[in-house]
């Protein structure tokens, strides 16, 4: 297969990558609207001033929010520049939101109170968003696979649906993250796209796409479906990490508590993006049984 033909989504797919625990934690976003173009980097390349640009990088690598940019398929945005803040906690996740008068303005946002978990000052937000990776510039399988969807979700959930930039899993495109919940879902389609955003809006995950959750390291997403398949339990907020030591995970449900252990394991090196020229090793959680332990105090 030429460079030109090679396709990281499908290989993956044709691996079969295991999809759950590969979301990157991410303890909060920023997201700021701007139509495009994005170029390969949003960061560095996006079609914005180059000191706003390098401003924003700081600001990002300063207080730990991860700025992403967002847009409407295929529309202009409204006047002004509209960003959403958002923590995607275990529990009580949570996303703010306003219209700033120009993308400059961004750099005054309180990005370390957002950083901390606190509050940055703007508008709560009660809506889920629904954000589809369709960066293309920076990997080919997001725009090929992740634009139908953006379409799908854009016209079934209109309010609610954006354009993302790069997620990161390129090889899992299309990518749905759901916020603020800041659930990950891979290998979105057209087709089961609505469904998992009406199950969300009705307080569920759907397991089969789930790549994970924001809020967790790679290793305490795989633990957590672990838990949620084996007690049958799919309410977004139901399970409460309880403590992560040793590879093993510890949830609580109704006053008890439920334990698992995980191992990581690296297996063959394959490129993993459309872009790279080199392998590297696909990494996957393997889970154990599912023990009740005690009860929650």
């Amino acid at each position: 297969m030429t460079d030109a033909a090679y396709r990281c989504a499908t290989a993956s797919l044709l691996r079969d990558d295991q999809l759950v625990g590969s979301a990157t934690r991410v303890p909060a976003f920023l997201l700021v609207e701007h139509p495009g173009p994005w170029g390969q980097a949003a960061l560095r390349d996006a079609a914005l001033p180059g000191n706003l640009l390098a401003g924003l990088r700081r600001r990002s690598t300063s207080t730990g929010v991860r700025i992403l940019l967002v847009r409407r398929h295929r529309q202009r945005g409204q006047e002004g520049v509209r960003v959403f803040a958002a923590r995607p906690e275990a529990r009580g996740s949570w996303v703010e939101t306003t219209v700033l008068d120009s993308h400059h303005d961004v750099l005054d946002l309180d990005l370390e109170a957002l950083g901390a978990g606190q509050s940055p000052g703007l508008e709560p937000h009660a809506e889920a968003l629904f954000c589809v990776c369709t960066h293309g510039r920076h990997d080919a399988c997001c725009a090929e696979r992740g634009r139908p969807v953006a379409a799908e979700l854009s016209r079934t959930h209109p309010a609610q649906t954006w354009e993302i930039s790069h997620l990161g899993g390129d090889r899992f495109a299309a990518n749905l993250l759901v916020l603020g919940a800041g659930l990950g879902y891979g290998r979105v389609t057209p087709e089961v796209a609505p469904a998992i955003a009406d199950a969300h809006l009705d307080g569920r995950i759907t397991p089969d796409h789930l790549r994970g959750r924001a809020a967790f390291t790679m290793p305490v997403q795989a633990a957590e479906l672990a838990v949620r398949r084996a007690l049958d339990v799919w309410e977004v907020d139901a399970l409460r990490l309880d403590s992560w030591a040793g590879g093993r995970a510890r949830f609580a449900l109704d006053g008890d508590l439920h334990e698992v252990l995980v191992t990581r394991r690296l297996g063959d090196a394959h490129r993993l993006t459309c872009s790279s020229h080199h392998g590297d090793p696909v990494p996957s959680y393997t889970t154990g049984p599912v023990q009740h332990v005690a009860a929650s105090s």
